[in-house]
């Protein structure tokens, strides 16, 4: 007679209430309980279908908070032994009971070089790159460098980029500056970083969109800056709010033509606001002008730096989402009485790419490339973005809401009870690189979400994509999980191992 051994059973409970994922409060429980003692090394943990259903969650979110643990080396998962907390060596401490730093949004461009998949965000659409011109321009570049280009170069930027720029700005964006005002930098997060080396000091306290781009609120972080979330409504960023907040903030970072993630334009109103409040309070304003170009398909939204007669707007560009993000090339448009504050941080902390990568930029803008290539994108992506939304809609029906963002990317909403932090990694497993709109939120609920990039899915590609979408989504609803109306749960499949899990984190 074979004799039935019981199931360990573990003291825990979530809570649906607060905005911490299902996932993230399991695994911060179970590492209290590793900490505290109350789970010893080598104790052995209930099988995530057991657990599932003391908690009534799904397999899927416990396998998750499992994988994340054993990633971390608090467990060890043995097919034969199931799931035990690691056994650590003698006079080793334990891991500390500290939170955990989080991935920098999977899903985005800049996580891995490969491939484009399905739905990612971050992209240009690569397919559509001119890319035999640009290995041509790059190539006369590299069979003729003269001496002069050998020796170190203007701290701020190549020149001639920087000429070329400033002349793009004023001519395709309103904004008024000059060579000396344009500095060229490693994309985005280098100009996010010698703006704070420049402008913050520790402790000083910087707004940020809430829910925003979280790579970018890690930079300021990691300057020293005190983030103050400030909550984002239909007209942007709620400046009143941000006003009680921290009224004598230093910095406030704001995506004014598309805020990033849910799209909304900040509206007149609002950057009337925000232009005052600066110039009151000795403040600075960031303005990310991601994508901006090639977004805001719809209606194109001005400038902020164009109306900034205050001159307290620092304007950052890149070309990662017009051109390619290997380049990881951007620049930043400062006002003229930072200039030289500037040049000095520019010569101590250089943040510029390759000489070669500026100076084939620049033949790309100067030769006209640049202006043609931005026509033949806004055109490609409004086909692009119509295909993907017509498909979703026809795939998904009305059982969950499809925004268009204005960005290159739209928002698929899904229902209340949802976890998109799961759904989002469970699709990761299957070649699919969506990211989830949870987890952008500090101390907003932004109710779950995914991010579905449509830059490189071919119209003829849309109908597929979608399809393969709903084979996540349109799963019927466990008994224990039919208390919501309209609720679906995304379970484990069974050809999807914790491995898997793990490395898709």
């Amino acid at each position: 007679m074979i004799k039935h051994i019981a199931e360990p059973k573990l003291d825990l409970c979530v809570d649906r209430s607060i905005g911490t994922p299902l996932h993230q409060q399991i695994s911060e429980r179970i590492k209290g309980a590793i900490s505290a003692g109350s789970l010893a090394p080598g104790a052995r943990l209930p099988s995530s279908r057991s657990l599932a259903s003391q908690l009534s969650v799904s397999r899927a979110t416990v396998e998750l908070a499992y994988s994340i643990l054993a990633g971390e080396g608090y467990l060890n998962r043995q097919h034969a032994a199931g799931t035990r907390v690691e056994l650590r060596p003698i006079g080793l401490p334990p891991a500390p009971a500290t939170r955990s730093p989080q991935p920098l949004m999977p899903g985005l461009a800049s996580e891995a070089a490969q491939l484009p998949r399905p739905f990612q965000i971050g992209l240009p659409a690569l397919d559509a790159f001119p890319r035999k011109l640009w290995s041509r321009l790059a190539g006369r570049h590299a069979r003729s460098l003269p001496l002069s280009k050998m020796v170190y170069q203007a701290t701020g930027g190549f020149g001639p980029l920087r000429q070329a720029i400033a002349s793009h700005l004023v001519v395709g964006r309103g904004i008024p500056c000059s060579e000396d005002q344009i500095f060229i930098t490693a994309g985005f997060l280098g100009a996010l970083a010698l703006i704070a080396r420049t402008l913050l000091s520790k402790g000083d306290e910087v707004w940020v969109e809430d829910p925003s781009f979280s790579p970018a609120r890690h930079t300021l972080e990691l300057a020293g800056g005190h983030l103050i979330p400030v909550p984002v409504d239909d007209e942007g960023i709620n400046v009143p709010a941000g006003i009680a907040l921290a009224p004598a903030a230093r910095l406030a970072l704001v995506t004014p033509a598309a805020q990033f993630p849910l799209g909304v334009a900040l509206s007149i109103r609002r950057r009337s606001q925000l232009m005052s409040w600066a110039a009151e309070a000795g403040a600075w304003v960031i303005e990310d002008d991601y994508g901006s170009e090639v977004s805001r398909l719809d209606r194109p939204v001005s400038a902020l730096k164009r109306i900034d007669f205050g001159e307290r707007v620092l304007h950052v560009g890149s070309f990662s989402n017009v051109l390619f993000p290997g380049l990881r090339l951007g620049y930043l448009a400062v006002p003229a009485s930072l200039a030289a504050d500037f040049e000095r941080t520019s010569a101590l902390l250089p943040l510029q790419q390759s000489l070669l990568d500026q100076m084939v930029v620049c033949d790309f803008i100067t030769q006209g490339h640049f202006g043609r290539h931005l026509a033949r994108m806004r055109s490609l992506y409004a086909e692009r973005k119509d295909a993907l939304v017509d498909a979703l809609t026809d795939v998904l029906g009305n059982s969950f809401k499809v925004k268009d963002t204005g960005s290159m990317h739209v928002l698929l909403r899904l229902p209340a009870n949802s976890d998109d932090v799961v759904l989002a990694n469970l699709a990761r497993a299957h070649g699919m690189a969506i990211t989830a709109l949870s987890p952008m939120g500090l101390r907003a609920r932004t109710g779950p979400g995914l991010l579905l990039g449509f830059t490189n899915i071919a119209p003829d590609a849309a109908k597929d994509a979608a399809r393969h979408l709903k084979s996540l989504l349109a799963i019927p609803v466990s008994p224990q999980h039919r208390l919501s109306r309209g609720a679906r749960m995304v379970p484990l499949e069974a050809d999807i191992s914790s491995d898997a899990l793990s490395n898709h984190i």
